[in-house]
């Protein structure tokens, strides 16, 4: 290893810890937006009624009944 070397960081990963010195409140923001999307709370009763209704799909689903 060279006595000067110093590890590479890429244009992307400056810009982040950049962003992140500028907004130190911004993983936060983050996750709070991803709790208002994604994070609800799952019903497990009504998962499992939609997975027992479920119709298995045919093998080629083009091909119609009538013979």
């Amino acid at each position: 290893m060279p006595l000067f070397w110093k590890p590479y960081k890429s244009e992307v990963t400056q810009f982040i810890e950049q962003l992140k010195a500028q907004r130190p409140t911004l993983e936060a923001e983050q996750r709070a937006g991803r709790a208002l999307l994604w994070d609800k709370p799952q019903d497990r009763a009504a998962q499992a009624d939609f997975n027992a209704a479920r119709v298995a799909q045919k093998p080629y689903v083009y091909q119609t009944d009538a013979k």
